[in-house]
């Protein structure tokens, strides 16, 4: 048997708890929207002529990174 929000300071913590929750799970949903959208960015920079490097140097990360990014946007493209 669970443990019911006795007082009204749990009470508030349960409700903010909640809000926490519902907070996180739309911050994921976002999460997720951006990096579509940046995969999106960079195929179209990289159809258009740039490297990898050329990418990596604009972000502020390495080659490899951009290299794993890419990786990652065609794995979730082919589930």
């Amino acid at each position: 048997m669970g443990k019911q929000a006795e007082t009204a300071e749990h009470q508030e913590m349960i409700a903010r708890l909640k809000e926490v929750r519902a907070a996180t799970i739309e911050a994921a949903r976002r999460m997720t929207e951006l990096a579509r959208e940046r995969g999106r960015i960079m195929e179209a920079l990289l159809a258009d002529g740039f490297s990898q490097a050329d990418l990596a140097r604009e972000l502020g990360v390495t080659r490899q990174a951009i290299q794993k990014m890419i990786a990652v946007g065609a794995e979730r493209r082919a589930n």
